[in-house]
Order: C-alpha cells, then structure tokens, then sequence
C-alpha cells in the first residue's frame, strides 16, 4: 500500500482544490496530513472535506519533522509499503500512483521521484521547469517538489529525514542513495509556481542555486533557512 503523507500549515486558501484530485482516484492508499500548527482553518476543510482513508496528525512546525511525524502515523500495513511525500501545492498526474507500485517490484529500488512541470503555462515557466528536470537527469538531485517517495523499509533505515530547517530533501535524497537506486519516472507532477511569480524568476533562480551551492559546501541549513523567505 502507498501512504500518502502532506506536510501542511495554513494551507486553507489550496487545500480544497489540493484534496480534490484524491477523490476520483481509484488506487488503494492511505492518505495523511501532518499540521505544523495552521491558524487558518486548514485542518477544519480537511476534516470537512477528507476522504474515508484520510487522516490528521499534529507535529511541531518544520517540513521535515512534519513529514516524519506523518510517516510515524502511517498504518501498520504501510510497513512493507511505500511512503509518497507530497507538498500541498503539488499534483500528481493521471495513474501516478499504479506507475510508483510497478516500479517498486523491483526490490533493487530504494525509491524515487517524478519529472516536475509547474501550473503557470507561460513559457518563461515551462523553461524552468524543464531545467529543474534537466538538472535532477544530469545531477540527480531531486527535491521535495518531485514529489518523493520510498520504501518504508529504506525510510526507516535511513531514519526518515534530518530534523533540519531546509534542504531536507536535497539530503534525503542524497542518503537515500546509500541504500539502493531511485528511480525518476517518466510521467510529470504539476507543482505551484508562487515563489516563482511572487519574488521574481531570475531572484529566484539565484536564490535556490546558492541555498543549493552553500548547502554542499556545508553551510548550516538553519542559517540557510533566513534567505528562503516562506511563500504562500
């Protein structure tokens, strides 16, 4: 079974949208939000607007905390599974979930991700959309817009990600590694662009490529973490 775990905080204004696209899925899953504490109501419209295997729990605020607590929330069944990290502002395509299940019969995999697009069709977004991807082919280092997921087995003997305030996908990824092969697949999720439309393409871009840079080169996540201010 795939547990489908959502890190969110006042996320009210995208969730109903967000939660929508489970709705018609067929596929068995397990679905989790893990709140860092949101004051606008987000886990009211979840509770409202859930489905029957979806469920709530509360962590202390942080993205990778979060994403543990979820995973430590998934159901015993979700041991011999696979965990499916997913931000509240990304959407997974049509048969995303039977595509991660037939990959994963290949017990040499470790995990993996998704080729990424983002929702403003506007060229100047397709083309940095098509860079990240490019990027992740030539570099494989994914990140949590990707949409990740792993082997429950590997998450746990990895020991889930670094309580640490960003980059924690870029470290998860580059652990994870160690302890088999992550596969991209071939299919794309939709992801928001806000950051993108909010502070500017070219900022952005140089923004995340030193965060990126300064991260290898070993500077502190938490000093890192005061120049990604948070959009939403």
């Amino acid at each position: 079974m795939i547990t489908i775990i959502v890190p969110v905080l006042d996320e009210a204004a995208a969730l109903p949208g967000f939660l929508g696209q489970f709705k018609a899925m067929p596929d068995d899953f397990e679905l989790i939000l893990s709140d860092g504490g949101s004051t606008d109501g987000t886990v009211d419209i979840a509770e409202r607007q859930g489905l029957s295997n979806q469920s709530v729990v509360y962590s202390r605020r942080g993205r990778a905390c979060q994403m543990n607590a979820g995973a430590a929330a998934a159901k015993p069944a979700a041991s011999d599974g696979v965990l499916l990290f997913l931000h509240a502002d990304t959407y997974l395509p049509e048969g995303a979930l039977r595509a991660i299940e037939t990959a994963m019969r290949d017990e040499a995999l470790a995990g993996g991700r998704f080729r990424l697009k983002l929702d403003n069709p506007a060229l100047p977004y397709r083309i940095i959309g098509a860079m990240i991807t490019l990027r992740d082919g030539l570099f494989g280092g994914f990140t949590g817009d990707q949409a990740i997921f792993v082997r429950a087995s590997a998450f746990e003997a990895l020991g889930g990600f670094a309580d640490i305030e960003l980059c924690e996908d870029i470290d998860f990824a580059r652990r994870l590694r160690k302890v088999g092969r992550a596969i991209r697949l071939p299919l794309y999720v939709t992801t928001g662009a806000r950051r993108w439309e909010k502070s500017g393409l070219v900022m952005t871009i140089l923004l995340m490529w030193m965060i990126r840079t300064l991260f290898y080169a070993g500077v502190s996540p938490t000093r890192l973490a005061r120049l990604y201010a948070d959009v939403r």
